[in-house]
């Protein structure tokens, strides 16, 4: 099942590859576009119901903002991009690209929070201020993070690709002077591999630590590249969440607001959540793929270039445009 799965999962991700080179998704942009134009106005028409003390406004609100959240990630945007690009060229694990995801859109969502109070009530900017900004120095800031994300990517790859594998080494075992001990001559290594695989890493020789072990490296890479990835895509705040925060602010409906710009992250998050559970799992039907063929180990340097490579054409893309 789970082979068929991964091959159903790699040809729908080629499938949405050919069709965005294509243009074949502009339509799907315009939709998403025009949905968000009519979101805002059903939201300004939630947010007068609430003030009024309807019964059901605020929640009739938090749907509206969810699904103005799910709108706007369906439309063209780099964080889709970043995601799932990363996806495909890092082994990583579905779990947590899915959780980067969601806190990648709830830290811009709290970038939104922080912006509009921070303006108000600190620097007293106006709405055109705030939006300018967003759409202005933090989306271009926003845009080269990302695009140095790609180029991280790329020489990842590149690196993985010049790579060789490391020879075996064969550690030498300490034979017992005069017949003293009457161990095998394995018990020293089985002894010494116990300690290593329980957690007590040092050196072959002398059993002390003389630097972090591969799994603490590792471990360290997987937090600063979350933390990277968060960060490049909250840096921009989404223009909505300014709209709806804004608005609340001046009703004198502030935690309605905050509220909302949140259900607006979770309704962004939905889309990057299924992003990188497709980027995943195309990546693992890719490899699966090779691996029948023979050329897995060649192929996941390969994916990491090929993946860094997009993400950053399409950062450059976008910075050409004014983005």
């Amino acid at each position: 099942m789970r082979p068929l799965v991964l091959t159903l999962a790699l040809a729908l991700a080629l499938a949405l590859a050919i069709a965005a080179a294509a243009g074949w998704l502009d339509g799907l942009a315009a939709w998403a576009a025009a949905l968000q134009r009519e979101a805002q106005t059903a939201m300004a028409g939630a947010l007068r119901r609430l003030r009024a003390g309807e019964p059901g406004a605020l929640a009739l609100l938090l749907g509206i903002c969810f699904a103005y959240g799910v709108a706007h990630a369906a439309g063209p945007g780099h964080g889709k991009v970043l995601i799932g690009g990363y996806g495909v060229g890092s082994r990583v694990r579905l779990t947590r690209l899915a959780a980067i995801a969601l806190a990648a859109s709830l830290a811009q969502a709290t970038a939104a929070v922080v912006l509009v109070y921070a303006g108000v009530l600190a620097f007293g900017w106006t709405r055109e201020h705030m939006t300018g900004l967003a759409e202005g120095a933090l989306q271009t800031a926003s845009t080269v993070a990302i695009g140095l994300i790609g180029l991280w990517l790329v020489l990842r790859g590149l690196r993985g690709l010049a790579a060789r594998p490391a020879p075996a080494v064969s550690l030498p075992v300490p034979v017992p002077a005069g017949g003293a001990h009457h161990h095998h001559p394995g018990d020293h290594r089985v002894h010494r591999d116990h300690h290593l695989h329980a957690g007590h890493v040092g050196c072959a020789d002398c059993g002390h630590r003389h630097g972090p072990t591969a799994a603490e490296v590792e471990a360290l890479a997987g937090w600063r590249d979350a933390a990277a990835l968060v960060a490049g895509i909250a840096i921009r705040p989404c223009t909505g969440a300014l709209f709806l925060l804004i608005l609340t602010w001046r009703m004198g409906i502030d935690a309605a607001g905050i509220a909302g710009a949140y259900a607006m992250g979770l309704g962004v998050a939905t889309v990057t959540v299924a992003v990188a559970a497709l980027a995943v799992l195309s990546r693992d039907g890719a490899l699966l793929s090779a691996a029948r063929l023979g050329g897995a180990r060649r192929l996941v340097p390969v994916l990491e270039l090929a993946a860094g490579a997009l993400v950053a054409l399409v950062a450059l893309n976008l910075l050409a445009r004014g983005a």
